[in-house]
């Protein structure tokens, strides 16, 4: 089968590798009908993350089972499913608590060994603990799939964000990042009722999705401006709860210093490029809370799935590019450029 490789920084092809095929009985082989290229793989792509030649890469997926292992007893053939960007066993400790992304027995799609969800089909361990099921309808819905997809990742580490950050009914809100999970995250704010959320991004095609998921307000400033003019917006207080989606050192010292006292920041950006940028003692003298890090996608999935079908939320237009498998290394190099925000991978 053909499957998207990276065999270094700004090296991605698409090459012939070995089918996906059940190897244990809790398998299940999936055949990809939407993928996507995500945010956090251009650091490998730029050469930020390690990678090992020719080890396989993407993380979000959707489509078909194909084959189960003789264990298998949650979907059979013909199912169509999602997968969150980690698969699990769903019988831990950390997995019945919901923090899949702790399990002992799961792991990342692309890691050495394990198939990459940008390719024509993936071996899923743990089939029953990591795949959840979708209406069949759905599979001839372009919008509505496409939705879907962002349940793999995107979707649910902006719910995550916003999770951990205390959004509640009523509570004003600002998202640092005009990414796709960004984005999410504002959508997810307003799925859980804040009242007023200030979306930072510079991007006009993005905050005007960041105004039609829910954002009251935009501030394009950066660093010490952006701070001020938050501060100015919520009358010198900050927000309730601040959703950092970033990742870089000044993202984290924006999210820390627009958050009101006694609020809390969400973090979900992956941490790179040097310092994390908390400061634990503008922390505790403002009783500012951190919570966040890996979205478990897994226990999210379905309650957002709920609402995807029922039409309460729709993150599908953070897709705005798409390509077939032979066009994914154009996807990323227009991600990379910025001239695209989320590619969408049709197979």
């Amino acid at each position: 089968m053909r499957a998207t490789v990276i065999h270094g920084p700004q090296d991605i092809r698409v090459e012939e590798v070995p089918d996906a095929a059940v190897r244990h009985p809790t398998d299940a082989v999936v055949r990809v009908v939407l993928a996507c290229i995500c945010g956090s793989d251009l650091w490998a792509y730029r050469g930020v993350a390690a990678r090992q030649p020719g080890q396989r890469i993407g993380h979000e997926f959707l489509g078909v089972v194909e084959e189960v292992g003789s264990e298998v007893s949650t979907v059979r053939p013909g199912d169509l499913v999602v997968a969150p960007f980690v698969w699990s066993d769903g019988v831990c400790d950390f997995c019945r608590e919901g923090l899949q992304t702790s399990c002992p027995h799961g792991g990342f799609w692309g890691e050495p060994g394990s198939d990459g969800g940008q390719g024509e089909a993936v071996r899923v361990p743990f089939a029953d603990g990591t795949l959840v099921g979708l209406p069949a309808e759905a599979a001839s819905d372009d919008r509505l799939l496409t939705a879907l997809l962002a349940l793999s990742d995107v979707m649910a580490t902006g719910h995550h964000a916003a999770l951990a950050a205390g959004v509640r009914p009523g509570s004003t809100v600002a998202v640092v990042g005009d990414g796709a999970v960004g984005l999410c995250g504002v959508l997810a704010a307003r799925r859980l009722g804040a009242e007023r959320i200030v979306a930072l991004g510079r991007h006009q095609v993005r905050t005007e999705i960041a105004r039609s998921f829910g954002a009251t307000d935009v501030v394009a400033e950066r660093g010490d401006e952006a701070v001020a003019a938050v501060r100015e917006l919520t009358g010198g207080q900050g927000a309730h709860a601040v959703l950092e989606a970033v990742g870089t050192e000044q993202s984290m010292r924006t999210a820390l210093s627009i958050a009101r006292d006694g609020g809390a920041v969400g973090y979900v950006g992956v941490p790179h490029g040097g310092s994390a940028g908390v400061d634990i003692g503008q922390m505790f003298n403002r009783n500012v809370a951190l919570r966040g890090g890996v979205a478990p996608a897994r226990a999210y999935i379905p309650e957002l799935l709920a609402d995807v079908l029922a039409g309460r939320i729709d993150p599908s237009p953070v897709f705005d590019r798409t390509v077939d498998l032979d066009g994914v290394p154009d996807g990323y190099r227009a991600m990379d450029d910025r001239s695209a925000l989320k590619v969408r991978i049709r197979l």
